[in-house]
C-alpha cells in the first residue's frame, strides 16, 4: 500500500551543483536502513569552472555511503589512502565506521560532458553493533553488478537481494537498491520481501492506482509485494529499501544511534583528529556552524 509521497527539495552544495534532496524528510526520516538520498542531475558545468564544483574533504561515521552513476565521472579519495574513479553503472560503497574522511572530485574531462553529470548518493546507517566498525573501501564495477531484462523493463541489482538477483556488494542488514529502466506502458512490481520500500521517479512519469506521479518524487510503500507501478512513458526509476535499524541520530555527515557519539564527531573534526585522504590534505570543508 502506498503511504506517502515526498517531494524533493532543491539544495545548493555550492558553485553551481544543486541537487535534489529527498532523505531524511520530515514526514519519513529513513527507509529501511536508508538514512539520506540526494539525486544530482544532469548537471552541466563549463570546463573552466568544474574544479569549483569539487567536494572537498569531510568525515563521515556510523554509515556506508553508496554512489552510483548514471552518466559523468567522479574521483574519490580517502583516508585509506584509496583513489577510485567511479564511471557509470559502477558501485563505490565506503564504509565509515568509527570515522573516515574523504573528497569527490572532477578531475576528468568527461565529468559534466554531454548531457551533464547525474548522480544518485545514498547513505546507509550501520546496525549498532557495527556502528564503530574498522573503515572500509569497496568499488565494484559494473560487469559484477547482476542485471535482467524482461517485459520491457531492464533492472541493475545495485545491492542486496530482489527480482531474483543477488548482488555481490557487502551490505551490514538487510536491505535492496535496485535500478530499473521502463519502457512505455511497462509495469514494474515492488520486489516483496521488506518491511519498507519506495520508488524514487528520476526521469519520465510513473502511474499508481490512478495518480501519475513527476521527476522527483519518492512514493513510500509498506511491505505489500502486490503494489506495481507503471510507466507513463520511458522512466527511470530507483528502488530501494529494506529492514528498519531503529532511531539515527544526523548531524551533517555523522549518524549515530547516540547523540553523545555525535558531538565527540563533531569535536574531533574541529580539533584534526580525523585522518585526511592521502594527496588530498591540503583543504577540507569545517563543521557547520
Amino acid at each position: 500500500m502506498l503511504e506517502l509521497i515526498i517531494n524533493a527539495r532543491a539544495a545548493d552544495l555550492g558553485h553551481g551543483l544543486t541537487v535534489r534532496r529527498v532523505l531524511p524528510h520530515a514526514k519519513r526520516r529513513m527507509m529501511g536502513p536508508f538514512v539520506f538520498l540526494d539525486y544530482a542531475g544532469p548537471v552541466t558545468i563549463p570546463p573552466e569552472a568544474i574544479a569549483q564544483a569539487d567536494v572537498r574533504p569531510h568525515p563521515h561515521i556510523g554509515l556506508s555511503t553508496v554512489s552510483y552513476l548514471l552518466s559523468g565521472q567522479i574521483t574519490h579519495r580517502d583516508s585509506l589512502g584509496v583513489q577510485q574513479d567511479i564511471r557509470p553503472g559502477d558501485v563505490n560503497w565506503m564504509t565509515a565506521g568509527r570515522g573516515i574522511s574523504h573528497s569527490e572530485r572532477f578531475t576528468h574531462p568527461q565529468s559534466f560532458a554531454g548531457d551533464g553529470l547525474e548522480l544518485m548518493q545514498m547513505w546507509v546507517a550501520l546496525p549498532e553493533a557495527d556502528e564503530e566498525t574498522e573503515p572500509a573501501f569497496t568499488h565494484y564495477p559494473q560487469a559484477e553488478l547482476p542485471a535482467r531484462e524482461q517485459s520491457g523493463v531492464w533492472q541493475r541489482v545495485i545491492a542486496g537481494q530482489a527480482y531474483g538477483l543477488q548482488s555481490p556488494v557487502r551490505t551490514h542488514s538487510p536491505l535492496f537498491y535496485v535500478h530499473a529502466e521502463c519502457q512505455a506502458g511497462a509495469q514494474l512490481p515492488l520486489p516483496g520481501g521488506y518491511s519498507e520500500q519506495a520508488v524514487y521517479v528520476a526521469k519520465g512519469r510513473i502511474e499508481h492506482a490512478g495518480e501519475t506521479y513527476q521527476p522527483g518524487q519518492l512514493l513510500v510503500f509498506d511491505g505489500d509485494s502486490s503494489a506495481v507501478v507503471r510507466a507513463h512513458n520511458a522512466a527511470t526509476l530507483m528502488v530501494f529499501g529494506g529492514e528498519p535499524l531503529g532511531e539515527r541520530h544526523l548531524f551533517w555527515n555523522f549518524v549515530s544511534s547516540r547523540k553523545e557519539r555525535i558531538e565527540q564527531a563533531k569535536a574531533d573534526w574541529q580539533a584534526g583528529r580525523f585522518p585526511r585522504p592521502a594527496g588530498d590534505d591540503q583543504e577540507w570543508i569545517p563543521l557547520p556552524g
